[in-house]
């Protein structure tokens, strides 16, 4: 099975043979570890290029979500970038944790909870939220699982939280603006933050 295709399984076939990789995280340069099995595990994605260019500073402090972290680069530049901050990355697939665990100690990243839904369920509070998420969602997982997903998230914005997603244009961003604004309803707003390289990112506001 091709990494592309197994990347949101728990539990990756595919042998997990670690590798080193430097990257440019928003003008930050890091040494991160990758492995088979895990989203776009042999480069920094174009997708998440694409976000970490144009999304905005984050505040300096607050709780803050990547949701579908792969090996960690929107974790790492959320946690590098507001180091006061605390960053939960959330995944399905449990090397992708492990990775992003360990890509946040090795860059002293003390602020980061790399957790798995069910985890994430147990562990954070049901009464508190979010006041930022950068995601660059699975959409492979289907638009019927990408939407139960979104909306697990997106709602748990607080007052004055901001999301940023990152969609390629052709498998569907521009029509999941207006679904995004149709489903969570008066006090957020939804709209095309920025275009790049074939990709869209959408900005969710919640008043």
């Amino acid at each position: 099975m091709a990494d592309n295709e197994q990347y949101f399984s728990s539990t990756p076939s595919s042998q997990d043979v670690r590798r080193e990789l430097q990257v440019t995280l928003r003008g930050r340069e890091v040494v991160v570890e990758t492995s088979h099995g895990v989203f776009s595990g042999s480069r920094l994605d174009l997708g998440t290029s694409v976000l970490l260019r144009h999304a905005p500073e984050p505040p300096e402090h607050g709780v803050f979500l990547d949701l579908g972290c792969g090996w960690g680069p929107i974790t790492l530049s959320l946690a590098l970038e507001s180091p006061e901050s605390t960053v939960w990355a959330v995944d399905v697939n449990e090397r992708a944790l492990e990775l992003t665990a360990g890509n946040a100690k090795r860059n002293g990243c003390e602020n980061v909870h790399a957790v798995t839904p069910d985890a994430f369920a147990e562990e954070f509070p049901s009464d508190a939220g979010f006041d930022v998420i950068w995601s660059n969602p699975p959409i492979r997982i289907g638009k019927e699982a990408l939407h139960e997903l979104l909306m697990t998230y997106l709602p748990r914005l607080n007052h004055g939280g901001e999301a940023y997603l990152v969609v390629q244009r052709n498998l569907g961003s521009d029509s999941l603006i207006p679904w995004l604004a149709d489903q969570l309803g008066d006090g957020f707003t939804v709209g095309k933050y920025a275009s790049s390289k074939g990709y869209r990112v959408i900005e969710v506001l919640r008043a």
